[in-house]
């Protein structure tokens, strides 16, 4: 494929930019919909769109207006624009994130939007495919990798603070190194605490025989592995 061809300003070539944004902001939106994330076709698909009528737009000023266009500007706009509305996907809950991935896909949709409104359809398919790869591939190779990694997060509900001194204590008696740690508000308001630790275990130990050790400690009422 010769590369820009897609660049020239015609009827054919705008025709082509907006159909390629719409299939490829599609295929993203269908592949986050089928999994039912916050994002789905619709959404990406307006995104993809809008970001690419932005680029038509700059250029349309290049062509009929010279001299008025900032070619880098309106891009600069949508790329932090998008990024308000991927912040309103992103939830906080126990120490938990949920929706970053769902607000980068928006973020690299917009991205690709604009790659194709300019003409560089070539640049958006290829980021496209890999965007896919890495949605579906990456997840295998992270979950392999804490399979096998030794840390480990937990948070554990405790009766009271005082407790906490039971639970480091028998953490250090069985070799299991305390990473990080902090403490937060209970999930039921008025009893005891809850605590996040990242857990270093010297050896190979199985998070059955982790969850044995909080739960056989004086004080411990729940234990949850992330």
């Amino acid at each position: 494929m010769i590369p820009g061809i897609f660049a020239a300003w015609s009827i054919q070539n705008i025709l082509i930019r907006v159909v390629a944004a719409t299939i490829l902001g599609g295929i993203i939106g269908l592949d986050r919909g089928m999994k039912h994330r916050g994002a789905g076709t619709k959404t990406i698909t307006i995104v993809c769109l809008g970001a690419t009528l932005v680029m038509l737009t700059e250029q349309y000023i290049q062509v009929y207006l010279p001299g008025l266009a900032n070619m880098n500007r309106l891009a600069a706009q949508v790329i932090s624009g998008v990024g308000f509305i991927g912040v309103g996907t992103i939830i906080i809950s126990r120490h938990r994130v949920r929706g970053l991935t769902t607000a980068a896909t928006l973020w690299a949709s917009a991205c690709v939007g604009l790659a194709v409104g300019i003409g560089f359809v070539e640049g958006g398919v290829l980021i496209t495919a890999m965007m896919l790869f890495s949605l579906h591939a990456l997840p295998y190779v992270e979950r392999f990798a804490a399979q096998h990694s030794r840390y480990c997060n937990v948070f554990v509900d405790l009766e009271g603070s005082r407790d906490l001194h039971n639970v480091i204590r028998k953490l250090k008696e069985t070799g299991i190194v305390i990473d990080s740690m902090d403490m937060s508000e209970p999930r039921t308001p008025g009893e005891g605490i809850s605590v996040h630790m990242v857990l270093f275990v010297k050896k190979s130990v199985e998070r059955e025989a982790i969850y044995d050790i909080f739960m056989k400690t004086e004080g411990v009422v729940a234990v949850d592995f992330m």
